[in-house]
């Protein structure tokens, strides 16, 4: 499995729209027969300022393929970019080790 976590400051936008644009790409992810259950993606905020996290995880490099292809992932990404002014790290992480739930 293949994880990622994305990193940026929130600059530009309301937060209530982007959070809507948020929900509207994971739901595409989840109605993708070809991505379902096989990419996992969490958005978060640090409670009180601009940072926001989001941690990705492709099951196997043809579902990471495949989301990079979809017209949604490519708009989402922009859509990134500009909510945080251009600034946006992308690093490759490793699981080291984990509970067996993933917490809600």
């Amino acid at each position: 499995m293949k994880h990622f976590m994305i990193r940026y400051q929130f600059k530009n936008g309301t937060t209530e729209e982007w959070h809507r644009e948020i929900a509207r790409f994971i739901k595409a992810i989840d109605g993708d027969p070809e991505l379902k259950g096989r990419i996992f993606y969490r958005v978060l905020k640090a409670r009180d300022e601009g940072s926001y996290f989001h941690l990705a995880s492709a099951s196997d490099e043809g579902a990471q393929k495949a989301l990079q292809s979809r017209d949604f992932f490519r708009a989402y990404q922009e859509m990134t970019r500009k909510i945080a002014g251009g600034e946006v790290t992308v690093t490759p992480i490793e699981v080291i080790d984990q509970t067996i739930a993933s917490a809600g």
